[in-house]
């Protein structure tokens, strides 16, 4: 086996192993946090400390993953990630269950960004979007795996199995990186001119300035949905079971169809893929509060993770030709940091609906805000084409 076929084997099963640690408990989190004594307003502080300290980290350790190697970077990750598994036992207040998510949040800017800038080195020009699809597919299907596991580890050993579970497939996962993953030559993972790029050169980089307008104001309007359907299942008499199959579904759907998906994106229009996916997910995520029951909600967050899986290789593709340019660990921790910024607000945001309102409101609100950043994102990607900087829209319409 070559070495790259080696180092792409070892960190799908590896990061296949970490996020079905993180989808064992997903669908449960909002209700452990819920006995702890959280209102709406504090699941979105809880969901949150994830996504900010995730956010805050990224940057600076995609940079130095860009330098200084990212087999190091991966392991100190997936080794963080079992401890703090285990610490989510001994939360007994929303505020410690908030500093046990803080810090998990930093062990997630250690594993799949990086693994993902490792996975993109290996990518080659105009394979991007099935190459990185193909990858895509070992995180899809262990946030699809793992709420089914872990409603059913729920329902037959209780909550804290959930806990031991998460951290052992993490040890798995360190286990296997420690022995097995080779680290990335100097070469392949350092910008060519080995200057180190302005933060303000991400933003100014047309294409990368519309992948994380994009990714914000999606995340902003879809970030609620893990968070929010297993508070929404038990008002229309779903179980907690039932919730892991819904959320199993979406991911599902997302991970079958990022191989053919991948291929279209190599040889289509990826901004024209990416405004199709995000407006048809969009709506399916306003429609969640019209289902009343487990079959009507199934077909309409499947029809959710259909939206997923046609814009996502086509961002991972945008963002993977932008890496070239300022550094793979450098794009994709930008990216994942835009992303990790709306799920900071969304959940803040969809926990005060909740609380004002109601809980249909947070569907609504964001399907509202979809719709609207994909109506941005595609006006300013045509007029980045007419200008000659970068987007895939023809010039004339």
């Amino acid at each position: 086996m070559n070495t790259a076929k080696r180092i792409y084997n070892v960190l799908f099963i590896s990061v296949f192993a970490t996020m079905l640690g993180l989808g064992v408990v997903s669908p449960l989190l909002p209700i452990y946090a819920e006995n702890l004594g959280a209102t709406g307003i504090w699941l979105g502080i809880i969901f949150s400390a994830f996504a900010l300290s995730r956010s805050v980290f990224m940057p600076i350790i995609g940079r130095i993953s860009d330098r200084q190697g990212r087999k190091w970077i991966i392991l100190i990750g997936m080794f963080a990630y079992a401890v703090m598994s285990l610490a989510y036992l001994i939360a007994d207040s929303v505020y410690s269950l908030t500093v046990v998510r803080l810090i998990h949040g930093i062990a997630s800017a250690m594993v799949v960004p990086i693994a993902m800038a490792y996975i993109a080195d290996l990518s080659e020009k105009g394979k991007e979007g099935s190459q990185m699809g193909n990858f895509s597919i070992s995180m899809f299907l262990g946030m699809g795996v793992g709420p089914l596991l872990g409603g059913f580890l729920n329902d037959t050993f209780g909550m804290d199995s959930v806990f031991y579970v998460m951290a052992g497939l993490s040890a798995f996962a360190t286990l296997l990186v420690a022995i097995s993953l080779p680290e990335a030559k100097p070469g392949s993972f350092t910008v060519p001119d080995a200057k180190p790029i302005p933060m303000r050169a991400i933003f100014t980089l047309p294409v990368m300035r519309g992948v994380m307008i994009f990714t914000l104001i999606s995340a902003l309007g879809r970030g609620g949905m893990m968070v929010f359907i297993p508070v929404f299942g038990p008002l229309i008499a779903i179980s907690p079971f039932e919730v892991g199959i819904i959320l199993s579904a979406n991911t599902f759907l997302m991970a079958l169809l990022q191989v053919p998906i991948g291929r279209l994106t190599d040889t289509g229009n990826k901004v024209a893929l990416i405004v199709t996916g995000s407006g048809i997910a969009a709506v399916a995520l306003a429609a969640i509060p019209f289902s009343g029951s487990f079959w009507p909600l199934l077909v309409i967050t499947s029809i959710i993770g259909v939206g997923g899986a046609i814009q996502q290789p086509a961002i991972m593709a945008l963002t993977v030709d932008a890496g070239r340019t300022i550094g793979m660990g450098t794009s994709m921790g930008a990216y994942n940091t835009i992303f990790g910024i709306g799920m900071i607000i969304a959940p803040l945001m969809g926990g005060v609906f909740m609380d004002s309102i109601g809980v249909n409101a947070v569907f609504y609100v964001g399907g509202a805000i979809s719709l609207i950043g994909t109506g941005i994102f595609a006006v300013l990607m045509r007029r980045n084409a007419r200008q000659g900087t970068g987007g895939d829209l023809p010039e004339s319409g």
